[in-house]
């Protein structure tokens, strides 16, 4: 077994440190580097490591992460929430850092030369922290893949490779790079230019790479309205409130040519589909603009409640809904109630709506310009966006409500998100909140528009539109999916291998 690179305290140490520098890497300091920094500083203490010990380094680089940079969800419910989820997440992570100790204990035995150290290991170890990342984004409850390494290179120099690998192909790329760079620094053969190669090649893959190109289709003049109204779940605001805010805001849009408005999620604090006065007040924006609007609210159909995007036009009222994919565990809907109130009755009980998923495509045809949807958190899960660009988005509308978050990094971290999305897919992206902060983002990933956060405003923009689809659409779930299949694998058959040899002794 070979020597840890360092002793257990200096490992849990350098862990730690690890974490809180790779909540660095995102919003709001979003600094890109440190995200190369943390992953370096994870490694060389897994390296080394037995089963025990991996977990304890795994959790003691994990906790901190998830705890600073999931710190948002206390703001109203409490330290409760906050805890439950990043240390679970962190737990996950701990158990699955032991594939990664295996890989550095098993490979070196079965592949014992320089190059399988500075090629083949590298690349085991960045799929199996792809692993960790694709667990914890899907499972419990859909999981929920906020933290992924990928994401922290939304402003740096290697964000286009995005376009063709994605959000998982991108976190494989930067951890690959860092296990080389370790690896090259471990074989102490700094005179011998080839042995860097490995690691040149993987930067040169994640920098040198342009956006996959798409296809220009014209532009789309989009008016926005961020009302800033009191939409948190918390505000006790009186009834039609959040409505109320959106029409002060959007007046002075009347009369200004646009093709469509947009409202944010939660634009809405009644139904339309079941409320004659709000889709009274509808019709009539809808008038006032010339045009159609996208505008959202919690609805209820046949005694199920909904999050519920919704393409409304004067005289004909909805003539499209599309219901959020993800509704939130513990925020939208609360699974296995009956179990988690046992230990937070007056936590659990706080959350009476009980949103079902939506099974609709994530696509409004807006007079013939395809929109991809996706509503809050919807943004962080791959198969959203990817959809909805299959299924014809030329552009991106992302409704949010970030209410419930005032004041912390929320807002911005998601953000990192639609711009990462925008990269991804060659398109658009107008993400909208109600409380800010709402942009305009080109296909780029570059900033076209903006409201800042907590003020009432509008946006009028001409948005470019786009056709074609990039290769990581295209390849879609066979990129994570190959990857952490081949790397199970892989390690599998590592472990096959060194069974085999023992029994033959």
């Amino acid at each position: 077994m070979p020597q840890p690179l360092l002793p257990l305290w200096a490992a849990v140490l350098t862990s730690v440190a690890g974490g809180f520098a790779l909540d660095l890497a995102y919003p709001d300091v979003a600094w890109w580097p440190a995200a190369f920094v943390a992953v370096v500083l994870a490694l060389i203490s897994i390296i080394g490591r037995g089963v025990w010990g991996a977990v304890l380094v795994g959790f003691a680089f994990a906790a901190p992460f998830f705890l600073s940079n999931q710190v948002f969800t206390a703001r109203y419910l409490g330290p409760v929430p906050w805890l439950a989820l990043s240390l679970f997440e962190a737990a996950i992570t701990a158990v699955l850092t032991v594939l990664i100790a295996l890989a550095y204990r098993w490979l070196p035995r079965v592949l014992p030369g320089l190059w399988s150290r500075l090629i083949a290991l590298p690349a085991l170890v960045a799929g199996l922290w792809c692993v960790r990342e694709l667990v914890v984004g899907t499972w419990p409850y859909g999981g929920y893949p906020w933290g992924r390494v990928g994401i922290t290179q939304t402003n740096g120099p290697f964000a286009e490779a995005a376009s063709w690998v994605g959000v998982t192909g991108l976190s494989f790329l930067v951890v690959a790079a860092c296990a080389a760079l370790i690896e090259y620094a471990r074989a102490a053969r700094f005179r011998d230019l080839r042995t860097a190669a490995p690691t040149a090649v993987v930067i040169l893959l994640i920098t040198a790479a342009p956006q996959f190109p798409t296809t220009d289709a014209g532009t789309l003049r989009v008016g926005s309205v961020q009302g800033n109204g009191p939409s948190g779940y918390f505000d006790g605001a009186p009834a039609n409130a959040v409505l109320a805010a959106q029409l002060a805001a959007t007046r002075p849009l009347y009369g200004q040519e646009m093709d469509v408005l947009l409202w944010p999620e939660g634009g809405l604090d009644s139904d339309p589909l079941n409320n004659s006065d709000t889709a009274r007040t509808l019709d009539n924006v809808s008038e006032r603009v010339d045009a159609p609007l996208i505008v959202n609210a919690a609805t209820e159909r046949d005694g199920l409640f909904f999050n519920t995007s919704i393409l409304w036009k004067a005289g004909e009222g909805a003539v499209a809904t599309y219901d959020k994919r993800h509704p939130v565990p513990f925020g939208e809907y609360v699974p296995d109630r009956w179990f988690y109130r046992l230990f937070a009755p007056d936590l659990i009980d706080l959350i009476q709506r009980e949103y079902t998923p939506g099974t609709d495509a994530p696509l409004f045809d807006v007079d013939g310009v395809g929109v991809g949807l996706a509503i809050c958190f919807d943004v962080i899960y791959d198969e959203v966006i990817w959809n909805g660009a299959r299924e014809g988005a030329q552009v991106y509308m992302f409704q949010t409500n970030n209410a419930d978050f005032r004041g912390t990094d929320e807002n911005v971290q998601q953000l990192a998100f639609a711009r990462m999305r925008a990269i991804e897919t060659g398109r658009a992206v107008v993400n909208l909140s109600t409380v800010g902060t709402s942009q305009v983002i080109a296909p780029d990933g570059s900033v076209i528009d903006g409201l800042p956060v907590d003020e009432a405003g509008y946006m009028l923009t001409e948005v470019p539109l786009r056709t074609g689809l990039t290769p990581a659409v295209v390849m879609g779930d066979a990129v994570p999916i190959g990857i952490a299949a081949a790397s199970l694998l892989s390690l599998a058959g590592l472990g096959l291998v060194l069974r085999t040899r023992r029994r033959a002794v």
